[in-house]
């Protein structure tokens, strides 16, 4: 996670800050070994926080959120990291085929938004929804199916309680997959306008956009 690496910058640069100040404390100004030693945690506490200010600046800068806004999307990244691994842990339990594709399809969606928001966290507010719902709901009714396949004793009711779980964890599929879309839709707007950009100077410069082995020759033949 982003948070360990900006703690493990920030204890590597105070360390040296530490051993630093003692020897400065201790030799430059000629404070007792304890005394300098004291005096040496309070400026690596000092320096800690001060690096970790700046740390929070850049994280500011650089995805464009506010401290309190990267740590609620940091907690609801590590929330759903121990969902993704109880997902895992259930889609191994089945015994149809049918139905461990479609856990296993279940555990791809949600672990590719996972990522993806991970990578750009702002991207978070474009799928609020699987994070505070629909992933919850995923690992409920995949818990669910699992205790009812593994009951010895297959009796009617138990019968229909595994069917209507089938249509609902397929609805739950097509609506992960509508949050994928959803995450990825300003990256493939984004690409669109690059596409229609490059294919405006192109014409401006009087060369057609070819496709993949396709010479100019080629597209002259296609044209006439």
């Amino acid at each position: 996670m982003i948070d360990v690496k900006y703690f493990i910058i920030r204890h590597l640069l105070s360390i040296p800050i530490f051993f630093g100040s003692w020897i400065a404390f201790q030799s430059g100004l000629g404070i007792h070994f304890t005394l300098a030693g004291l005096f040496s945690i309070g400026t690596y506490a000092l320096s800690n926080q001060l690096i970790k200010v700046v740390q929070s600046r850049l994280i500011v800068s650089k995805y464009g959120l506010t401290i309190a806004e990267f740590r609620h999307i940091n907690t609801q990244l590590k929330e759903a990291k121990i969902k993704l691994k109880q997902l895992n842990g259930y889609y191994m339990k089945v015994r149809s085929i049918r139905a461990f594709k479609q856990l296993f399809e279940m555990n791809r969606l949600a672990k590719r938004i996972v990522q993806i928001v991970k990578t750009e966290p702002k991207k978070f507010y474009q799928v609020e929804s699987f994070f505070y719902a629909h992933l919850e709901t995923a690992v409920e009714l995949t818990s669910k199916y699992t205790l009812l396949v593994s009951q010895p004793v297959k009796a009617y009711d138990v019968q229909i309680a595994l069917q209507d779980t089938r249509e609902t964890l397929l609805e739950i599929n097509e609506v992960m997959e509508h949050d994928l879309r959803q995450v990825l839709s300003s990256d493939i707007e984004h690409l669109k306008m690059e596409l229609d950009f490059a294919k405006i100077s192109l014409r401006k410069q009087g060369t057609p956009l070819l496709l993949k082995g396709e010479t100019l020759d080629d597209r002259k033949s296609i044209d006439s």
